[in-house]
């Protein structure tokens, strides 16, 4: 029996983790804490909101009270520390509110761990789930490795980055068990439109224009979001203490050549003429301190746990596009009035 604190269990990759340890260990008592901002979803989890293990807590990680309270309340002794804010975009428009919750954030959960397990750390796990940007921008070759020296280019990364700098200090200060992973980028279903998949399979269901940064060549790994919750239950259990995983798709892509495979999917799906979606690219101003290639070494998670991702792109967009098709409500329901304003201002498409 574990009771375990799921931080941002609400959003993207966090509701599919939930699903997954929810489902797949009844044992487990499962507490999910999400402050259900603009990227944050009830309705991701309605199929397990009825389950026994489970329970949901609105809330921020920053609230050191609340925090306190729940670690006492369910006498937590695991955390998978999913919550923060992730866009880069949207942290050059705010860092102060990227800092406050990745890293004061971070930092109020492993206090708390540090002050509830003190007399008893055994059994005791604080994994904290972070980014390959942290490692800043490759060149044409190499590969992010758990040894690269972290080097963050984005208000985004930066907060990420300090807030691993935090973990482990917590540990060699504090003997808090911790382990950590840093992941490529991922994609799949109950993903926020604001995200690249997401938003080019929208807007060519509606016939938008597909903003593309500068020339499209900034090269991505990808990831099937159901595949990293996979990988997650496996750190979770396996992980060696102390450590850290990197965890990729072994699936680089040039952002335009998969802009162009969605469309040429997206065509087909929609009986549209071939060719009819890539006409709708239209090339915007360069993000800036935009990193130009991330790429993951995730031989050490496969060589010692055992993990390897189930899907190829080619499969995975299928399947995250026939999910996006198939729950257009869910779309609707969460672009908001104020998500169409910071589309419109961040890509001048008004």
């Amino acid at each position: 029996m574990k009771n375990i604190l799921i931080t941002g269990g609400a959003g993207f990759i966090g509701c599919h983790v939930v699903k997954l340890f929810v489902k797949n260990h009844p044992d487990y008592k499962i507490i999910n804490l999400d402050k259900l901002t603009y990227a944050g979803n009830l309705e991701n989890l309605k199929e397990i909101e009825g389950y026994s293990n489970y329970e949901f807590i609105k809330g921020d990680i920053c609230d050191i009270d609340l925090v306190k309270d729940i670690f006492e309340k369910y006498s937590i002794d695991s955390v998978i520390h999913l919550a923060a804010e992730s866009h880069v975009d949207r942290s050059i428009t705010n860092p102060f509110e990227f800092a406050q919750t990745n890293i004061i954030g971070t930092l109020t959960l492993l206090n708390q761990a540090k002050i509830s397990w003190q007399d008893n750390p055994k059994d005791k796990l604080f994994y904290h789930i972070s980014t390959d940007e942290v490692y800043g921008s490759l060149g044409d070759s190499g590969l992010f490795t758990e040894t690269t020296h972290y080097d963050p280019k984005s208000p985004y990364s930066a907060a990420k980055a300090s807030s691993d700098h935090f973990v482990r200090a917590y540990h060699n200060t504090f003997n808090i068990p911790v382990v950590i992973t840093n992941c490529s980028n991922n994609y799949g279903p109950n993903q926020f439109p604001e995200k690249l998949i997401p938003l080019f399979i929208n807007n060519i269901q509606q016939k938008k224009p597909l903003p593309v940064y500068g020339k499209g060549e900034n090269i991505r790994d990808w990831l099937y979001v159901e595949d990293h919750a996979k990988a997650i239950d496996v750190v979770f259990h396996k992980g060696k203490v102390g450590e850290t995983y990197n965890i990729g798709g072994f699936n680089e892509w040039k952002n335009i050549d998969l802009i162009k495979v969605i469309c040429k999917v997206m065509d087909k799906k929609l009986c549209r003429e071939k060719g009819e979606s890539e006409k709708l690219i239209t090339y915007v101003k360069d993000r800036a301190g935009h990193d130009m290639r991330y790429a993951i070494d995730a031989t050490k998670i496969s060589k010692e746990l055992g993990w390897k991702p189930s899907l190829q792109f080619e499969e995975g967009i299928e399947k995250t596009i026939d999910w996006y098709l198939e729950n257009t409500e869910w779309l609707k329901n969460i672009i908001s009035g104020d998500y169409q304003e910071y589309y419109n201002k961040q890509y001048n498409l008004r």
